[in-house]
């Protein structure tokens, strides 16, 4: 008898032991992966349709019967948009929650905060939508499924410069924000190479109320359009106050205008103004309209762009833990770097050696009523980084190809589509 409770202990402690290990019962049954998001804060809004976008993609991918047979299950975490909160959960989720891969950030503040953390860990990170190029520099397990601020940047100045022939432009800034001072340089270089001059540059804070002192020093200086490298929530009332002050001009910013509440914010002063982005909801695509039309069955609302980056981020991850046919970090992370042309409602995605997205953007156009219409359409060529020492002109880091906007069809919105407010919803998705 004492030899058979042996025996039962020991194959008991076996047993136990093996649940803990990847591959067995428990944890190991499961593809563990981290998301951090900001679901309360000042981009609260990226952060729940961020979430809303990955919580679907995991939901085709387990109805489908998982990851080689097992179940993605999201340790989903709140870091109220604050970068030392987004390190402070990620320590958790490699210390304590034992995840095998992580997806985040929106911002790119709180990414570079994060990236080392998973970089010392050997956890792999995608990050669906942080664009500083600094955030993928922290080390090989760092990826990104969207392009990058010195292309994006690129792309913005290219715009003012030969579509608008904009020759003087004005600057207005978040110096405290990686991704505003990002672009920032970026544009700054690319313009003024292009024979444009920036005549003026003026500071923020995010969630500053007041601009007015910026804004009539911009005035003076007479610019032909004004680069506003910010978030929704603050473009939205320095589009209004711009207008107040008489300002005409078109405003120009990148993908952190893209949200519902940028023209619940910011109303008729926006028409005119113009950003780049991921993707429309108006492409034609079948891959991109079955996207949106099951993401509005399912939260009751339209994607925008972070929606859609995220649950492209989310799908690449499992595609490459399913080919890794591992959970082992280092395993994940090779497969994350052979990515080729992974056909995401984004655009095919292929990583280049810096783990960056190489990948198509488009020009939204702001008309009138709020609709949203795609003006152009550009075709990134290797992602590369245009530098200031460069000879080069931009046309060698990026091709802009304006087909959409010689196309009616193409830069008129589906009818009746505008960019509303989105519904009230938990701060938790």
């Amino acid at each position: 008898m004492k030899r058979i409770l042996l025996s039962l202990l020991i194959t008991v402690s076996l047993l136990t032991a093996f649940a803990c290990q990847p591959g067995g019962s428990g944890v190991g049954d499961k593809v563990r992966v981290g998301v951090f998001m900001s679901l309360t804060g000042s981009t609260a809004n990226f952060g729940i349709s961020s979430v809303n976008g990955i919580k679907m993609a995991a939901d085709e991918v387990n109805t489908a019967g998982g990851i080689n047979g097992k179940q993605v299950e999201l340790l989903v975490q709140d870091d109220r948009s604050d970068a030392s909160e987004a390190a402070t959960i990620v320590t958790k989720f490699v210390t304590q929650d034992q995840v095998h891969a992580i997806l985040g950030e929106v911002a790119s503040s709180r990414s570079i905060a994060a990236a080392p953390i998973a970089q010392n860990a050997k956890i792999p990170m995608l990050t669906p939508s942080s664009t500083n190029p600094e955030v993928t520099m922290k080390g090989d397990f760092i990826f990104r499924s969207c392009f990058i601020d010195p292309v994006q940047g690129a792309a913005i100045a290219q715009f003012a410069a030969r579509t608008l022939g904009a020759k003087r432009a004005a600057i207005m800034v978040d110096r405290k924000n990686d991704y505003s001072t990002g672009l920032e340089k970026v544009i700054n270089e690319v313009f003024t190479r292009m024979g444009g001059q920036i005549v003026a540059t003026q500071s923020f804070q995010e969630g500053d109320q007041d601009f007015n002192a910026q804004l009539t020093s911009l005035k003076g200086s007479s610019p032909e359009v004004i680069f506003v490298p910010g978030y929704y929530n603050d473009v939205g009332l320095i589009a209004k106050q711009a207008r107040d002050r008489g300002i005409t001009v078109p405003l120009i910013g990148g993908d952190g205008w893209d949200s519902a509440q940028l023209y619940a914010i910011g109303g008729s002063a926006l028409n005119g103004s113009y950003f780049t982005n991921h993707y429309s909801p108006y492409d034609t695509d079948p891959k991109v309209q079955k996207f949106v039309n099951d993401y509005k069955g399912r939260y009751n609302t339209v994607p925008d762009a972070l929606a859609a980056t995220a649950y492209d981020a989310a799908h690449i991850m499992f595609d490459a833990i399913k080919r890794a046919n591992s959970l082992d970090g280092t395993a994940i992370r090779n497969a994350l770097a052979a990515t080729n042309g992974f056909p995401g409602v984004t655009g095919a995605v292929t990583f280049n050696e810096n783990r960056d997205a190489v990948k198509p953007i488009v020009m939204i156009e702001i008309k009138d009523g709020g609709t949203y219409a795609v003006r152009e359409r550009v075709q990134v060529d290797g992602a590369a980084m245009p530098m200031a020492s460069s000879s080069a002109s931009p046309a060698a880091s990026t091709s802009v190809s304006p087909t959409a906007a010689s196309t009616p069809a193409a830069a008129t919105p589906a009818a009746g589509v505008k960019a509303s407010p989105s519904p009230t919803r938990s701060a938790t998705p």
